[in-house]
């Protein structure tokens, strides 16, 4: 009789087993390219994923289905398949799935970039955009940004008298690595344990941060393959310089009680408890995430800005000789150049909006994760699925965008669109609860910076190089820096 009972349960599971397969296989998943075993989709990503992605949508559709290793994926493409995902279900797709290499660069999860959606993000959220991005604290670092523009300036000028191209990829990093290291770590660059390795390091954290990691795909052998390829020394590699470099600025504050209108002195009274977190207790650790996502964030999306904004004006001289003309009939002949002439420079403000769009900085954002079954686009989502937002492919679309490849500043004259996150043809800087906080504090700097540089000299093309010449190309990492640095002569004028 036993034996009955047995065959019977068996029966009835396999029945259950198979139900719910029946049930998956009636999902109604995004279409998306054949897959090979084990590794998927994984082959098609190519050294430029968000290309080869793109690519791969205009066969397959808005929204697509990848498979990436162990890990189920969806691509949205398209401004209204990104509005369903960035707004309709921000809630539900903020949060972020775990990803090794984040995870170890950010002390566990302890920032606000690639943490989880929880009550600890929305605290640390909300005490970034009360506490450290407010109007009133990015003015107050007023002082030090014209300070360091002034010494790239002074640079710039002894540079003219030798007619040697300055690298302009290294120059902008320096000059926005030395304001955030003032106004958040309050040192100075010069000095510091980041003085010789800053770029390597900022640039290499983009890289891995950005990789797609086989840790991440292949849980058992996954972490074998990174230590093959080196993703694993170079994480660790980056940790370690960062770390030191966190330990220094920390101690320093600890040292010197004077010190107390930057950010780092910030974070230590709520490590004190002498600013509330909510239920939070900030340690050591959460303190060194944010300031990671601050020190990456900030340092390498504003010089890579400057750097796209200067490329592209550099291979488009017409556009050159028009913003140059704007930026020097605002100002005047005035050597003191104050932010407040921002506001009044329209043509500069779409030459960087057209920047931002045919070179997106993120062009992937961090993947989010859907932490409950959902319909988006009319197909089905399952819980826990990879949400890849492909800004590049919005900016390339020529349903978007007419002659998506061509750089027309001019395209921004009759569209009211901002890169603020409500306008999802132009998503820069993401859009929703995930989008970027700092957003104002880094673009001061690059329009302050563009100005002088546009105010105060010609440009021109190292000797025997032509327009045809420059490099367009970019490399791959959660931020996309220029693959060959810019390397341009600055030449004497009557506003230098």
């Amino acid at each position: 009789m036993s034996l009955w009972y047995i065959i019977a349960a068996f029966v009835f599971f396999s029945s259950i087993i198979i139900v719910r397969n029946t049930r998956t296989t009636k999902k109604n998943l995004p279409p998306g390219p054949p897959r090979l075993p084990i590794v998927g989709n994984l082959h098609q990503l190519g050294s430029k994923p968000h290309r080869s992605m793109f690519k791969l949508s205009e066969k397959y559709g808005p929204l697509m289905s990848l498979k990436f290793g162990s890990v189920s994926t969806v691509v949205a493409s398209t401004p209204e398949i990104v509005k369903e995902v960035l707004k309709t279900f921000d809630a539900e797709c903020c949060s972020r799935p775990y990803m090794t290499y984040p995870a170890r660069l950010t002390y566990n999860l302890k920032d606000l970039g690639f943490s989880p959606y929880s009550k600890y993000w929305r605290e640390v959220r909300k005490m970034t955009v009360v506490e450290l991005y407010t109007a009133k604290r990015v003015q107050s670092f007023q002082l030090t940004r014209k300070e360091e523009v002034a010494s790239l300036v002074d640079f710039i000028k002894q540079a003219t008298s030798l007619e040697k191209p300055v690298n302009l990829n290294n120059k902008l990093m320096k000059l926005s690595g030395s304001v955030i290291c003032r106004v958040v770590f309050g040192v100075n660059l010069k000095g510091s344990k980041l003085e010789n390795t800053y770029e390597e390091v900022i640039q290499g954290t983009m890289e891995v941060v950005g990789s797609f990691a086989a840790a991440d795909y292949f849980p058992v052998i996954g972490r074998i393959i990174d230590r093959i390829t080196g993703l694993h020394s170079k994480c660790e590699k980056i940790f370690k310089a960062m770390d030191a470099f966190f330990d220094q600025s920390i101690k320093h504050h600890l040292e010197d009680e004077s010190i107390k209108d930057d950010i780092i002195a910030l974070l230590l009274k709520m490590e004190r408890r002498e600013i509330g977190l909510g239920e939070f207790q900030l340690t050591r650790d959460h303190t060194k995430g944010i300031l990671f996502n601050i020190l990456n964030a900030g340092v390498d999306t504003s010089a890579q800005v400057m750097t796209w904004v200067m490329t592209y004006l550099i291979a488009n001289p017409r556009v050159m000789k028009k913003v140059q003309a704007e930026v020097r009939q605002v100002i005047k002949n005035k050597d003191d150049i104050k932010e407040e002439v921002i506001e009044r420079l329209e043509y500069m403000k779409m030459v960087i909006k057209e920047t931002f769009r045919i070179l997106p900085l993120v062009p992937l954002l961090i993947p989010r994760e859907a932490s409950k079954n959902l319909k988006i686009g009319g197909y089905d989502i399952p819980k826990k699925t990879w949400i890849h937002v492909n800004i590049w492919a919005i900016h390339r679309n020529p349903n978007v965008w007419k002659d998506p490849e061509t750089f027309i500043p001019e395209r921004f004259m009759d569209r009211q669109i901002d890169y603020k996150g409500l306008n999802f043809e132009l998503l820069p800087f993401g859009s929703g609860r995930r989008m970027c906080p700092g957003i104002d504090m880094g673009m001061t700097l690059v329009h302050l910076t563009l100005i002088n540089l546009l105010y105060r000299f010609d440009w021109r093309l190292p000797e025997g190089m032509e327009v045809e010449d420059i490099d367009l190309e970019e490399s791959y990492g959660l931020v996309c820096p220029k693959k060959v640095p810019l390397e341009l002569i600055p030449v004497h004028t009557q506003w230098t």
